[in-house]
């Protein structure tokens, strides 16, 4: 019934635009109306296309080739790959990954690890070995040392490799993916030239020093996927944004808990979010609505942005050197961004209006995650599904489109293709033990980083006097970022390359000095260090950074600290960058700051002021636990379905997340009309919203909430459980809502799927 409404309503509106073009426009249709009217004959399937068929029907750069390394059987669903040192390829299949619209048996052991390899190096893979099979909806894979890191919700795991085949395991985190659901889960596990290996969808990064496995906080990243450049800075993103990440070295920050979002992390690096898919897209969640597609039916705006790359393989043409790449499956299609730096802010545009680095017409080319091989090509892992859309968020109308053009099977399908220079002929490098400082030098970032990686793994601490002189090799400025963090994996810089950095001209080099310095720095070295500080402190492109590493200085020498910090306050307080890492350095003394900052300059506008007080603001969260464990025991399933579906965007705490949702916590239409409530759960809402008298809009977040009321997964009850569970969560005093409250509002929009507006809800 849906399906002939939807489609009754597209004719129709067809039929009333060429009433309105009689005469001599008759037979002259745009491109867009003819798309219209062929696209439901087009599009009545969609055929399977076999790997080497699937490239006939993409349309990419001149002068770049699209090969294919890997498909079925040997490959299914794979969602997340890495290189090892021998070019072999490890891959995560998800195959569990919604085998229906209703996800059912999503929740049965059959994911895998497997490992590819290409045995007569002619560029295809050709031999598959399972290491690790029986897994529920693997989602991240990371090589250290002699082991492999593995994220099976809610668990990390690291594995040891006995011959490529699991051998000792050991639980580094019971909680890494804890809570969410499979679209919105901590992946990525990204091994950053800082040592440390970062994760989007999370605030949590990890590292394995000697049998210990260390755990700390960080600043929360992106949603699916996860990226750095040559400065070691990350990128990431979430389902509606081009490209997010930050302007400085991933390890700075993320010591006050109380601070939501630091300026200079989590950024908007590219925010035109416009896409230019090849063929009509109508099978995304939300395409019945205004403005999702255009009037050719094709996506307009990036709907399930994922996998983003920085490129530094130094294989493609130099223009492309250090250009972001995003996967955008739902248009079945690959963007390509030019990125720049001004002082330390990075920003970026499209690489091309009107068109793609890389588009198909096939519907089922799902491209979910793009990284460089050691040759320097670009490798793209395709899910190849029908189905893309988790059960949580799935509308009637995803369902009928699935139906319509029977996109639920196969499940057994999967592709790597590489792009490469058309007609050349690139071979892996052989990363040899003995030649790994030498690899350090190569033009593939790629390479750099494996052999980083490998000096740290096999604890070449024999090669700290040649890492030295990389170090001091000024005409390769990768090279010395590189050399200088080999050195801190293994534990062996000191003072003096520091100090040796500092007295350098090139300034990017002495930020990654300073995010190094909490390696080195004690008591017994902390007054030379404070006057290199004080030095670079004058300098306002470094200052956020040297503010950044106050808190390593005060445990050290407090009486520097604070005195280094005085200083900085009377110099930067108005600057936004500087301010948020003052508010990093003051975790459990933010009060007595800015009582501090008051004294010394009472203006209401000045930065520093003003996000002292936002943090302060968040206290209240923490008097909220004991009451938010009580609701835990009283509404389980609330609790619980808050954890799945709702904190993914909104925050663990109610105070919503940058780029993605406004506040639950005091919200207006939380603890306002219970019927306006149940209407946004059930149906989604869509355009701006007003929450403690701010207006949220797209771009600066995510312009639709999708509904959960067509959901399989969420009973009457069950609804009803979570909306009183957030009425009666963190600061909200609201009153309990009842499965007969849900059902009332279903009744009064039986068959309604489009989202509501704010204007449309009773107030």
């Amino acid at each position: 019934m849906q399906r002939n409404h939807y489609f009754l309503l597209s004719t129709l509106a067809i039929a009333l635009l060429g009433a309105c073009h009689q005469g001599k426009q008759q037979d002259k249709k745009s491109k867009h109306e003819e798309d219209s009217i062929a696209m439901r004959q087009q599009y009545a399937n969609s055929p399977v296309l076999d790997g080497k068929t699937a490239i006939s029907h993409m349309v990419f750069d001149k002068g770049l080739e699209v090969q294919l390394v890997a498909t079925e059987p040997l490959v299914v669903a794979p969602v997340a790959m890495t290189f090892d040192e021998a070019g072999r390829m490890w891959v995560v299949e998800m195959t569990g990954f919604m085998p229906d619209t209703a996800g059912t048996g999503e929740d049965k052991p059959d994911g895998k690890i497997v490992i590819l390899e290409d045995t007569n190096r002619d560029g295809i893979m050709d031999k598959r070995t399972v290491f690790l099979d029986s897994l529920v909806l693997p989602r991240a894979v990371c090589l250290v040392e002699n082991g492999v890191l593995v994220a099976t919700p809610p668990q990390l795991w690291f594995i040891e490799n006995d011959h490529d085949k699991p051998g000792k395991r050991t639980l580094v985190d019971d909680q890494y993916a804890a809570g969410g659901n499979v679209e919105h889960q901590p992946n990525g596990l990204l091994r950053a030239m800082d040592n440390w290996i970062y994760n989007a969808k999370s605030d949590k990064r990890y590292r394995k020093v000697g049998n210990k496995w260390l755990k700390q906080d960080t600043h929360f990243r992106g949603q699916w996927g996860i990226t750095q450049d040559d400065q070691g800075r990350l990128y990431y993103n979430n389902n509606s944004e081009n490209l997010l990440g930050d302007y400085f070295p991933p390890g700075l920050g993320g010591t006050n808990p109380l601070q939501q979002r630091a300026a200079g992390f989590d950024e908007k690096i590219v925010p035109d979010n416009r896409t230019y898919p090849l063929h009509p897209t109508p099978g995304v969640n939300r395409g019945y609505q205004k403005g999702t597609l255009d009037d050719s039916l094709r996506l307009v705006n990036f709907t399930a942005a994922c996998g983003p790359l920085i490129y530094r393989g130094g294989l493609l043409p130099a223009t492309y050197a250090g250009n972001a790449f995003v996967a955008e499956p739902s248009a079945n299609l690959i963007k390509r961004n030019i990125l720049s730096d001004s002082s330390f802010v990075a920003k970026g545009v499209q690489a091309y209006q009107g068109k793609e680095f890389l588009a198909s017409n096939d519907e089922r080319f799902r491209p979910v995650d793009l990284v460089t091989g050691p040759d320097g090509a670009i490798y793209i892992a395709d899910m190849y599904r029908g189905i893309l859309q988790h059960k949580t968020y799935l509308t009637e109308y995803l369902k009928n489109e699935i139906k319509m053009r029977k996109l639920t099977l196969p499940l057994n399908c999967g592709r790597i293709y590489r792009v490469i220079p058309a007609g050349s002929h690139p071979a892996n490098v052989a990363l040899h033990p003995d030649s790994l400082c030498g690899l350090l030098l190569s033009n593939n970032g790629a390479i750099r980083d494996k052999a980083q990686q490998l000096l740290i793994d096999h604890h070449e601490v024999s090669q700290a006097p040649r890492l030295r002189e990389l170090l001091k090799d000024s005409q390769h400025p990768f090279t010395q970022r590189h050399a200088l963090w080999t050195l801190e994996g293994l534990h062996q810089l000191n003072p003096e390359d520091l100090a040796f950095v500092w007295q350098q001209p090139d300034p990017s080099l002495k930020v990654q000095g300073l995010a190094a310095l909490s390696s080195v720095l004690n008591s017994g070295n902390a007054k030379a260090v404070v006057a290199s500080l004080d030095t670079l402190s004058d300098n306002s492109y470094l200052a956020p950074v040297v503010a950044y590493v106050l808190p390593v200085l005060g445990k050290a020498d407090k009486a520097a600290a604070a005195r280094l910090e005085d200083k900085m306050i009377k110099a930067y307080a108005p600057n936004r960058y500087v301010a948020a890492a003052l508010v990093n350095n003051a975790v459990n003394r933010e009060a007595a700051l800015l009582k501090q900052v008051t004294a010394w300059n009472p203006d209401t506008t000045l930065v520093l002021r003003k996000q002292l007080l936002a943090v302060l603001k968040n206290l209240d969260n923490k008097a909220n636990a004991r009451k938010m464990e009580a609701l835990r025991t009283s509404l389980p399933r609330g609790y619980k379905i808050f954890n799945t579906v709702c904190q993914t965007c909104h925050g663990k705490n109610g105070e919503g997340i940058a780029s993605m949702a406004p506040p639950l916590n005091e919200s207006n239409w939380v603890n306002g009309n219970k019927n306006a409530f149940i209407s946004i759960v059930l149906f989604g809402l869509t355009g701006p919203v007003e929450v403690h008298g701010k207006v949220y809009k797209a771009p600066e977040i995510n312009g639709d909430m999708p509904g959960i009321g067509a959901s399989d997964e969420f009973n009457d009850a069950d609804i009803a459980e979570v909306l009183t569970f957030l009425r009666s969560a963190w600061n909200n005093k609201a009153g309990k809502i009842t499965a007969a409250d849900v059902q009332q509002v279903r009744k009064q929009n039986q068959g309604r799927q489009k989202p509501f507006t704010a204007s449309e809800l009773p107030k």
